[in-house]
């Protein structure tokens, strides 16, 4: 796979977990794939998992599963 970045061939998909908003309304999405280019340090998603996370965000009701979560703030 290219690097739409530099163009170099060897990116590597990794996974990672994200969220979106936050408090109540916070979403966690896990396993989302990331491109991530060895030559030029980029990472990025690509157009389809844009869409498909944005898909996610819309039926969230129907596709989350409730799970309780520990919440920590960074003391400055």
């Amino acid at each position: 796979m290219v690097c739409d970045i530099c163009g170099r061939d060897g990116v590597r998909i990794r996974k990672a977990t994200r969220t979106y908003g936050k408090g109540n309304n916070l979403l966690v999405i896990e396993n989302v794939p990331i491109v991530s280019c060895p030559h030029c340090g980029e990472s990025y998603l690509t157009a389809e998992t844009l869409h498909e996370i944005e898909r996610i965000k819309l039926h969230r009701k129907s596709l989350a599963v409730e799970r309780s979560l520990e919440v920590v703030s960074f003391a400055d």
